[in-house]
């Protein structure tokens, strides 16, 4: 045998989900509800922060991931990421979800283009994106679904 062949790592995987408690997402408010628990009060004026929740074919929450955490004003936002963990937990659907440290609700043209990017890539491995959420320290968010933007 090939001895470059051997030195390869092989690849093994291993999943076990435990869904039994996790919450059912029929609304925007539903998943701001959940959403909200993972932003520090300390630091949402602070800092952009991305995650993405993962839910099964049932709308129900296989966990929640933070994509990164940025600076007053803005935060980079790796797609691949995104998609790896939609793959590796199963998910057949995400809600994204980022803070504006500024206390305003209006999506920004970056924030609907790359809500757009998203949601064009997952099309693709039959991944839905059901909203993305911009939430602020007011306890105050806007649903892009709400409004009519995805």
């Amino acid at each position: 045998m090939n001895k470059q062949i051997t030195q390869v790592a092989e690849i093994s995987i291993n999943y076990r989900p435990a869904i039994a408690a996790k919450p059912i997402i029929k609304c925007a408010l539903d998943a701001y509800v959940v959403l909200r628990e993972f932003f520090e009060p300390e630091t949402i004026q602070v800092n952009e922060k991305f995650l993405v929740m993962y839910l099964n074919k049932a709308n129900r929450v296989l966990g929640v991931f933070p994509v990164s955490i940025g600076g007053i004003t803005s935060t980079i936002v790796d797609l691949r990421l995104i998609l790896s963990i939609a793959l590796k937990t199963l998910a057949t659907s995400v809600v994204l979800c980022h803070n504006h440290p500024s206390g305003s609700l209006t999506p920004s043209k970056q924030d609907i283009e790359l809500t757009l990017k998203i949601k064009e890539a997952a099309k693709y491995m039959d991944i839905y994106v059901q909203d993305h959420i911009i939430i602020t320290f007011e306890q105050k968010y806007f649903s892009f679904a709400d409004d009519g933007l995805i």
